[in-house]
């Protein structure tokens, strides 16, 4: 398949261009590595460099998410797809919602009244060996997801909590291995189908909070959340 330069166009949210994006990319080496390693190295950094955590926006840029350091789904997505296409990887956006519940633990509870019951998901599809992949398995960065599994030992049914929502919390499908990745996908509401650009669909779709909650939530609220997922991270995981 020819590449399809709508799959490879940087938009005002995939800023690759970014100064800051392109030293990343030079001084991690990505773009001397074969497609496969490249996807692995930007999928890792993207899982585990920027922890998992509640930025102040979805429609943050990828420089945006790059300098926090931190996100979720959205925001970690949005810096997945202008590292790969940067890389010269093909990606697109499907976008979902999942049922809020499956925050529990990772937000206390006595903020679900705040939020809705659905919110706004997405994942990255990169187009791999004459495929296109889902990847989501990113969203959960690998220290926190195993302060959880040490809460839940030799759990391997459906989990859903603290951020995570998978068949088997014990063994995640989360590692890049040539296929689809996932974390939350057991959590999915609904499904908005695909999207060439991530700013076509929040352009479409809005975010997840609107009125008084989104100030409250920018100035106040993640800070509590972002608070309660360090704490988390931090606990100790015993052998």
């Amino acid at each position: 398949m020819t590449a399809n330069q709508t799959y490879l166009k940087t938009t005002p949210m995939l800023d690759y261009l970014n100064k800051d994006i392109q030293q990343l990319i030079t001084q991690h080496g990505w773009r001397d590595l074969s497609q496969y390693d490249a996807i692995g190295a930007v999928y890792n950094f993207v899982r585990d460099d920027i922890a998992f955590g509640y930025n102040r926006d979805d429609t943050l840029t990828a420089s945006q998410v790059l300098k926090d350091g931190y996100g979720q789904c959205n925001t970690k997505g949005t810096l997945l797809m202008a590292l790969l296409r940067a890389l010269n990887i093909q990606t697109r956006f499907h976008g979902f919602t999942i049922f809020n519940e499956l925050q529990r633990g990772a937000i206390p509870a006595y903020m679900f009244s705040f939020s809705p019951k659905k919110i706004i998901h997405s994942w990255v599809e990169i187009y791999f060996e004459g495929r296109w992949l889902d990847l989501e398995g990113y969203i959960i960065d690998s220290q926190y997801l195993s302060v959880i599994q040490a809460q839940f030992p030799d759990q391997c049914e459906s989990f859903s909590g603290f951020g995570i929502a998978t068949a088997c919390l014990k063994k995640p499908d989360n590692e890049w291995q040539g296929n689809s990745t996932y974390i939350q996908k057991e959590g999915i509401a609904d499904d908005f189908g695909l999207y060439d650009q991530p700013d076509d669909f929040y352009k479409e779709k809005g975010s997840n909070l609107t009125g008084i909650k989104k100030p409250l939530f920018r100035y106040l609220l993640r800070y509590l959340m972002n608070a309660n997922v360090k704490r988390i991270r931090r606990m100790k995981v015993t052998a």
